[in-house]
């Protein structure tokens, strides 16, 4: 595991220090956030809450955008969206950074995300991504993705929303894969547009390789590291949908929805 980014200006006695003091005030924050909140969430996303409704979308959703908000601000993220989610069934696609691109995403806009397995057994995080329509796929599983393609296809015929990140994995954030077209398929029979997402953390996406996973570094090491790192910005760029029809085939459509996000990453 690296280490953290020191404080810009600040020598490492300093830095230590400031970090030192952010976990002073976020870890009581966190704990308040997952032993009040998480109960309070839970109890308002129980079957018996499902129909009720809350402006234009369910209060199951609303209360799951709301933790992951809350979420969020503990790490000391600054949230701010620029664009707007496409309503209805629409597929998401977004570059991947880290675990906590999926709380950024659920802050804005509620859809189903594909994600790795691994994912249902991590605490809080886990139970959330269950709670918030998670389709868990096992990486290198041909059976597993056929059956992931199925239900991305049925969710998207029904009217809901899915997200997912095509490059498959993290890179570090310090670039962009290339996006697995095969992904997209689901978007194409269900004729439904796909919205490619930018997500950019720091200022002009500055601290992409900070929030990043470190070579080696576990999900829970992540997960304290960013804990104590500085404030900064978490941008969600809802970028120019893709229109059903508009590009020819699914390898179009990854190539199109992957130009958009390398061009809004390299905006100032």
């Amino acid at each position: 595991m690296t280490a953290p980014s020191p404080t810009i200006g600040a020598t490492a006695p300093e830095a230590r220090m400031a970090r030192t003091l952010r976990y002073c005030y976020r870890v009581p924050l966190l704990l308040w956030h997952v032993l009040v909140h998480l109960p309070l969430a839970m109890l308002l996303t129980t079957p018996l809450t499902a129909r009720l409704r809350w402006g234009d979308e369910s209060l199951e959703h609303r209360v799951i955008r709301a933790w992951s908000a809350g979420l969020m601000r503990v790490f000391g993220f600054r949230l701010r969206r620029v664009g707007t989610p496409v309503p209805g069934a629409t597929l998401f696609v977004a570059n991947h950074v880290s675990w906590i691109d999926i709380e950024t995403l659920h802050s804005q806009r509620m859809m189903g995300f594909v994600a790795k397995r691994e994912i249902q057994s991590w605490p809080v995080v886990g139970w959330l991504a269950q709670r918030g329509e998670t389709i868990f796929h096992a990486r290198g599983s041909t059976e597993s993705l056929g059956g992931v393609l199925h239900e991305m296809l049925s969710r998207l015929r029904n009217g809901r929303s899915v997200g997912v990140f095509p490059e498959g994995g993290t890179r570090g954030g310090r670039e962009i894969g290339p996006f697995h077209a095969r992904i997209f398929l689901a978007a194409v029979e269900a004729g439904v547009p796909v919205q490619p997402v930018a997500l950019r953390y720091g200022e002009g996406g500055s601290a992409q390789h900070v929030v990043a996973f470190q070579p080696r570094e576990s999900f829970f090491a992540n997960f304290l590291r960013l804990l104590g790192e500085p404030p900064r910005a978490a941008e969600v760029h809802f970028l120019e949908a893709i229109a059903p029809g508009e590009a020819d085939g699914r390898r179009r459509i990854a190539e199109l929805a992957r130009s958009r996000i390398v061009a809004a990453m390299a905006r100032p």
